[in-house]
């Protein structure tokens, strides 16, 4: 870091940094301090014995002599400062008790100083960094502004932009005595957006957003906030402030249709109403959200801006002389810098500019211009039909863009030296260099000189504050890993005398047209001749004379709402009024009583100075305001929250947008039966201040009205307690494609007030519903994952389950004796508790897996539950029926014999039982109602072909046939109703069925022979019917 310390001072100070990569900080630094331009350094020992590491230094900027470093610890615990009142001659240690940001001092009172810390704290001192005072908490970075002088009436006044408890961000103003809560100021009614107060000369901005769209406000001189009148349907997305001096302001706003570009507009002295100058200004995204944009307002020379417009991917660069009101494409020059002709012609091809500014603060950018050197403009660009990124050859010219002339093929650091008599350039390389050029004649001829006999990486280039010296230091580093290079070049020997008024000429300020009257005045400046070899000194002056022109169309641009049907140059276009505008409606602010005037179309460029001539404005008529209907009211809560909790205090705010405000009475009710009636409520900006102690929904009202007509605006606000406690109720077990009802308990609750947000399984689109249930179905088996969100303002909470859906299964209703509902909360964890110790105590009784029960208590009194039955996961289908209904069997045999039962407080055992004992188990799957269909289907048809086949047997001749067939079918089918043993055994018996079943088949049930034959005849009919019950067994067997 390297600093010269003020004007007309000796003095350079150089700080050096040693910075460790792998441990993110700086261990070490030093302190040089120079006396005499730069020839001998000395260094600094601030605390001999004691390293110590300053991260920073400030200079007044009202008396460069007093100096402000800012030092910390090796270890980061403490920081201290170290105060120089002699230009750094000496240094008084100074301990402080915070961690510094950075400092701001004040820009007239040389002695007061603020300091934004770390952790988001503004301190203040008034001797100098001695003595600190904490002036306020959450205050935003690089938001904190001191009084400007002429503009605020109290010198010792901030304004800042600070964080409210409630996370939003408001603009205030305080006094550096006094910055309490009670005494500050909000300056603003309602929030702000983060980091968006800007306090720059005349003006104060601030942004608001609301429903996704940003209003953007000004205060000229200290006066309300008025919102900024953009072009109705500009949308802007962003808006950047360019310039705010001579009385107006110049912003670059992106409008809804931009990506990479923004629109130029230029305002009234009230930095209120704007119009369009240039459309499609390149804008560059910078890291940390950052934009840069294309715009450059040459130092030296008022009213002059050059910007790159950017058109279907082409970008151009264009100048103007009056602020832009008018743009024109750069003249390129004839000749290139060997004397050959550039073949470049307009319209064809122009010369373009980069306008990038440097990320080294010590280097020039790739245009350079000085306030001390009029007309003088050197930038890096190309010629041709568009800019080039990677051409950067470098132009020079010395009458304010009129001419050019090419001087190097690659792009170079300037740097002006006496007012610009000398031009100073280095090639800006990654190379060593130990060659610098300079210039004596305005970049015509140029020379070289050695400033160094080892060659050294230039880091930058460094002059006095204000280039009126011909020192300069060159500072960098041999190599990487090298310490500092620091040369000093004086360019005093070279000149033997100060200039004389026979050294000047004059030359006048000129548009590319020739126009002499520019900003309606003709300039003149002077510039030292080429062929004289002298110094222009401190207190040479470059502005000559000036003389008022008369009034042109050219002096006029469009007013509010108007545009320019050519958006160039063409200065006989004319301004025509948007479809939106219209020019003799009285303005919103319009009082009763007042006179307003409509618009031509035409306004006068600000700080255009000249009189008589075409007068654009001369036809424009006087009206009385008339008495305006109240149009666009709004009620908005201050806080900006329409749900708030019962008991807290909130804010009203009343605005309207047009409409008398003298004469109009608001009706507000606020929903509660508070009602009330008020006078000019918009126009003072007077809060409402309520508070709602009851759950519920207000409808808040207000009503403006007078003679002309009325409007109104209503507000809803939600007044709710935040939601404590949310659990999901579900049946865990469920069948598919069955109906099943999700409901979620909340509490408090809130009816009406409550969103439910339902995810089911890994949908990413939640289902929304106002009730606190949903009733659906699942088509697939397996584990779903059921998630509900409840929202009640401010609150949500969130519960999810996992619910178990089955083809098959068993459910049985179990009740409790009743000693259970005496101690029955009725909440979910105790509900799950005793499900969990039910099916624990059945899982031990009956052997049967505890992964297979599932007991699901019911909500409500009496206590009751269901008995999950679940089939095994691991075992085959047909060999599950049977092995489901020997469960079920022995699941009873232990309810009915009271062998369930577990101990509750009081000293009461709880016996659990079927809730119907008589009652069998339901049976629950998806499809049931497709196999049901089945099985009657082949009941008939075996009926049906019994029958066919008794009467056709009754036809046949002969016995002998008849039993035949049938001795046959008996091999095949023998009815089962004769084995009532085997029978019991299905039930009882879990080794016939591993045996035996596996026999069986589906209409075709076939039994080991007994070996009793017995008469065949006598069972002729019967034998046929029976295999219908073993048909019919087989169906329901597989069903289970």
């Amino acid at each position: 870091m390297v600093h010269w310390t003020g004007e007309n001072s000796s003095v350079i100070l150089i700080l050096t940094k040693y910075y460790h990569t792998d441990m993110g900080k700086v261990l070490e630094s030093s302190l040089w301090r120079s006396s005499d331009f730069g020839t001998l350094y000395t260094k600094l020992n601030l605390q001999p014995g004691i390293a110590t590491v300053i991260d920073n230094f400030y200079i007044c900027p009202t008396n460069k002599k007093k100096i402000i470093l800012v030092s910390s610890s090796h270890n980061d615990r403490d920081q201290s400062l170290f105060i120089s009142t002699d230009e750094g001659a000496t240094f008084q240690k100074q301990p402080i008790a915070f961690f510094v940001d950075t400092l701001l001092f004040h820009p007239k009172e040389e002695d007061k100083v603020l300091a934004y810390t770390k952790e988001g704290k503004v301190y203040v001192s008034i001797d100098l960094g001695k003595k600190w005072i904490l002036l306020q908490e959450r205050v935003s970075k690089d938001h904190i502004f001191w009084a400007v002088a002429g503009v605020d009436g109290d010198p010792d006044l901030v304004h800042m932009e600070i964080q409210d408890p409630s996370g939003g961000y408001r603009y205030i103003t305080c006094q550096i005595q006094n910055c309490s809560d009670k005494i500050m100021t909000i300056q603003f009614a309602g929030g702000t957006d983060r980091d968006s107060l800007t306090v720059q000369d005349d003006y104060i901005f601030l942004q608001t957003t609301s429903a996704n769209r940003t209003k953007y406000y000004v205060s000229y001189r200290r006066t309300g906030f008025v919102q900024m009148k953009l072009p109705k349907y500009a949308l802007p997305k962003d808006l950047q402030i360019i310039s705010t001096d001579e009385n107006q302001v110049f912003v670059a706003v992106q409008e809804w249709y931009q990506t990479d570009t923004y629109n130029l507009y230029q305002s009234d002295p009230q930095g209120i109403y704007y119009s369009l100058l240039l459309e499609n200004v390149r804008s560059t995204k910078q890291p940390e959200e950052n934009v840069l944009i294309d715009i450059l307002e040459v130092r030296g020379v008022k009213g002059v801006f050059l910007a790159n417009q950017k058109i279907d991917g082409k970008v151009t660069t264009l100048i103007t002389y009056n602020k832009g009101r008018d743009w024109d494409f750069l003249n390129p020059p004839d000749i290139d810098m060997n004397g050959k002709p550039t073949n470049c012609k307009p319209p064809e091809c122009y010369l373009h500019l980069h306008l990038r500014w440097a990320d080294n603060p010590y280097v020039s950018g790739t245009v350079h211009t000085k306030d001390t050197a009029p007309g003088l403009i050197m930038g890096a660009g190309n010629l041709g039909s568009q800019l080039v990124e990677y051409k950067e050859e470098m132009y020079i010219t010395s009458d304010c863009g009129n001419t050019w002339r090419q001087v190097f093929e690659e792009e170079h650091h300037i740097l002006y030296l006496d007012h610009g008599g000398v031009i100073v350039a280095i090639k800006d390389t990654s190379i060593p260099l130990k060659i610098l050029k300079f210039s004596i004649d305005e970049g015509q001829t140029w020379s070289t000189h050695n400033f160094t006999s080892t060659s050294v990486f230039v880091d930058g280039l460094l002059s006095e504050p204000g280039d009126e010296t011909l020192v300069m230091t060159v500072f960098g580093h041999i190599s990487y890993r090298s310490d500092w290079e620091l040369v000093k070049v004086d360019f005093r020997p070279s000149f033997t005398r100060e200039c004389t008024d026979d050294d000047y000429e004059s030359w006048e300020l000129t548009n590319l047209q020739g126009d002499r009257c520019i900003m309606g005045q003709q300039r003149s400046f002077r510039k030292r001749k080429i062929s004289s070899w002298c110094i222009k000194g401190r207190s040479f002056t470059s502005a000559l004379t000036s003389k008022v022109c008369e009034c042109v169309n050219s002096d006029f641009l469009c007013d509010y709402g108007f545009e320019r049907s050519a958006p160039l140059k063409s200065e006989s276009s004319k301004c025509f009024a948007d479809f939106w505008f219209n020019p003799e409606a009285p303005p919103e602010d319009c009082m009763l009583g007042q006179a307003y005037t409509s618009s031509t179309g035409y306004r006068k460029v600000v700080s255009n100075v000249c009189e008589g001539g075409v007068d654009l404005q001369q036809n424009i008529a006087q009206h009385m305001c008339p008495l305006i209907a109240p149009k666009g009211l709004q009620i908005n809560i201050r806080e900006e929250s329409l749900a708030v909790k019962p008991g807290e205090d909130i804010t009203f705010i009343v605005r309207q947008e047009q409409g008398d405000l003298l004469n109009t009475k608001y009706q507000v009710d606020l929903g509660d039966g508070f009602k009330a009636i008020y006078v000019n409520l918009t126009m003072t900006g007077e809060p409402i201040r309520h508070r709602y102690e009851n759950p519920g929904i207000y409808r808040v009202s207000v009503k403006a009205e007078n003679v002309a007509g009325h409007d109104e605006a209503v507000v809803f606000v939600q007044v709710n307690s935040p939601l404590q406690a949310l659990n999901l109720e579900v049946v865990p077990v469920v069948g598919r494609n069955q109906e099943v009802n999700l409901t979620a308990i909340i509490l408090p609750k809130n009816p009406n007030l409550t969103v439910f947000y339902w995810w089911i399984g890994n949908n990413l689109q939640p289902l929304l519903t106002l009730d606190n249930f949903l009733v659906t179905k699942f088509t697939e088996t397996g584990h779903v994952r059921v998630t509900v969100q409840a929202s009640c303002g401010s609150s949500m909470l969130q519960d999810s389950k996992v619910v178990h859906v089955f083809d098959h299964f068993h459910v049985l209703p179990l009740k409790f004796t009743k000693h259970l509902d005496m101690y029955n909360p009725d909440i979910p964890e105790w509900r799950e508790d005793v499900g969990r110790v039910v099916t624990r105590l059945l899982a031990k009784e009956t052997n049967i897996s505890e992964e297979t029960l599932m007991t699901v208590v019911k909500p409500g009194l009496p206590t009751t539950a269901d008995l999950h039955v679940l089939l095994p996961a691991n075992q085959p289908k047909r060999k599950r029926s049977l092995s489901s209904d020997k469960r079920i069997a022995t699941i009873k045999q232990a309810l009915n014999a009271h062998n369930i039962s577990f101990f509750l407080r009081g000293g009461y055992w709880v016996l659990v039982t079927l809730a119907d004992s008589s009652s069998d188990s339901q049976r629950i799957g998806g499809g049931s109602g497709y196999w049901a269909i089945v099985v009657l289907f082949v009941i008939c048809l075996v009926a049906v072909g019994a029958f066919i086949l008794y009467k056709f047997k009754r036809k046949l001749p002969g016995r002998n046939v008849y039993a035949q067939m049938h001795n046959e079918k008996e091999q095949e089918m023998t009815s089962p109703v004769n084995h009532s043993e085997d029978t019991q055994n299905i039930i009882q018996g879990e080794e016939f069925i591993d045996d035996d079943l596996d026999s069986q088949t589906l209409g075709n049930a076939r039994v080991t022979p007994s070996g009793r034959s017995g008469n065949l005849n006598s069972y002729r009919v019967p034998l046929l019917l029976m295999p219908v019950s073993v048909q019919s067994q087989a169906i329901t067997q597989a069903w289970f």
